[in-house]
């Protein structure tokens, strides 16, 4: 009878700490694969940022061209390259994308502008840029969602306790940013509404 107990004791522990390593291993795997999809995004944020200094280079070559918009546009690159937390940098991408706006819209209202050939390469370039963020927005997004899941759930929710992991934030669209552009609108500064 004691070797029965003995043994059912021992499957039991078995079990829990299978249970145990399953757990742990799905969370890193999912944290791993959050990590990932934010890089995929970083990158082409990272290819955005820099091509931001030709954009205002091109556009202050016509002079009095909306200084206000350049000001905005300058003041988000900086932003995004200050910020350190992927909060931070999902906020700083959306006061870019905002100012980014500002420029496809006096691109339209200055048909010289939008004659210049450097200026449509890299209105294309930074265009393009946006779709392939959109797009990777929602395979971090999913990513996000099936972590924050995984979080919550019993009984990982011990387990991402004990390994510290926190809810994570959606890359989610600012209604700012929803907006249509207009030469008349008040571009935010870093940090209001965006």
């Amino acid at each position: 009878m004691n070797l029965f107990i003995l043994l059912f004791v021992g499957i039991v522990l078995f079990g829990l700490v299978v249970m145990a390593i399953n757990i742990y291993n799905g969370l890193v795997s999912l944290r791993n694969q959050l990590e990932r999809a934010w890089s995929n995004i970083d990158v082409i944020l990272k290819q955005r940022f820099d091509e931001i200094p030709q954009l205002i280079q091109v556009i202050e070559q016509y002079a009095g061209y909306e200084s206000q918009l350049l000001k905005s546009l300058v003041n988000a690159r900086a932003n995004y390259g200050s910020a350190r937390t992927v909060d931070e940098k999902i906020q700083a991408s959306g006061a870019m994308s905002i100012a980014l706006q500002g420029v496809a819209a006096i691109g339209e209202a200055y048909p010289e502008l939008k004659a210049n050939g450097n200026f449509v390469q890299l209105q294309t370039r930074v265009s393009q840029l946006e779709n392939t963020i959109a797009d990777r927005r929602e395979t971090y997004n999913e990513a996000v969602a099936n972590f924050n899941t995984r979080l919550d759930q019993f009984p990982d929710v011990f387990a991402a306790r004990m390994l510290n992991y926190q809810r994570q934030t959606m890359f989610a669209v600012s209604e700012a940013e929803r907006a249509t552009p207009s030469l008349k609108m008040n571009l935010p500064k870093f940090g209001q509404g965006a």
